[in-house]
């Protein structure tokens, strides 16, 4: 089993100590444990954006939002690598990682929201309705994660953090692609294309995550694959964030 999520792979339910999938009995994961605790996490990230949020008091208050959103960035970046890594952790590091991505999140929103007034409920609302078409489309068998629909999500989910990453190392020599942040055709179409392969994600996710309860993997393991849905849907929703800002700055 492969996701283009970078918190999911072929090994993610393998057992800590035994390296093979095992029945753990009441202690193993289970579908409805994992979506309690994905509203868990969804909460704390809402708790930490109305905390970022809070501080924003208008456009003299706009400098004091970068601290949280390079803190909120980097401090998610470290504790969504170490939950990657130490799988075992993500009952403690998984809430840690929401919170921190919530300060993240509601600092940048607000900055987004004082130069496009309404933008941040247009971005939440659709998140929360792709995922739910996702979901729908998953379950019903509309989409099914095939050998090479995963294939064809991890390359191009891959490609996706290549050209972002490849942007970023440019800009410390004051070059950018401007494809990615420009409101052109070219720009709003490959944001289009970008936030399409996010939803896409949510399928190998929900399978994913399937196939870990159906095998019982450990119970810790509820919290990790809660924390990968984050994740997606944090990625989903600053993708939206992004193509709704190119789309009204061409208003």
């Amino acid at each position: 089993m492969q996701s283009g999520n970078p918190a999911l792979n072929k090994n993610t339910f393998l057992d800590a100590a035994s390296g093979a999938l095992v029945a753990h009995g009441d202690e193993a994961m289970t579908i409805n444990g994992t979506i309690n605790r994905t509203g868990l996490l969804l909460i704390l990230v809402l708790v930490g954006a109305m905390f970022s949020w809070s501080r924003f008091h208008g456009a003299e208050s706009a400098p004091a939002m970068l601290p949280l959103v390079l803190g909120g960035a980097i401090g998610g970046l470290i504790l969504g690598l170490v939950t990657a890594f130490k799988k075992t952790w993500a009952p403690v590091t998984a809430p840690l990682y929401a919170l921190v991505e919530g300060v993240f999140i509601g600092a940048l929103s607000a900055i987004f929201e004082l130069r496009y007034p309404g933008i941040v409920m247009q971005a939440v609302a659709l998140t929360f309705g792709t995922m739910a078409a996702m979901l729908l489309a998953y379950r019903s068998g509309l989409i099914r994660a095939t050998e090479k629909f995963k294939l064809g999500m991890v390359a191009a989910t891959g490609g996706i953090m290549l050209l972002y990453l490849a942007n970023f190392a440019m800009g410390f020599f004051g070059h950018s692609m401007g494809f990615i942040n420009g409101s052109s055709g070219i720009g709003i179409a490959f944001s289009a294309v970008v936030v399409v392969i996010a939803a896409l994600n949510l399928i190998l996710d929900f399978d994913l995550i399937e196939t870990g309860a159906q095998q019982g993997a450990p119970k810790y393991m509820e919290w990790y694959g809660a924390f990968a849905l984050v994740v997606t849907l944090v990625w989903l929703y600053l993708e939206l964030l992004r193509l709704l800002s190119k789309l009204q700055s061409r208003n």
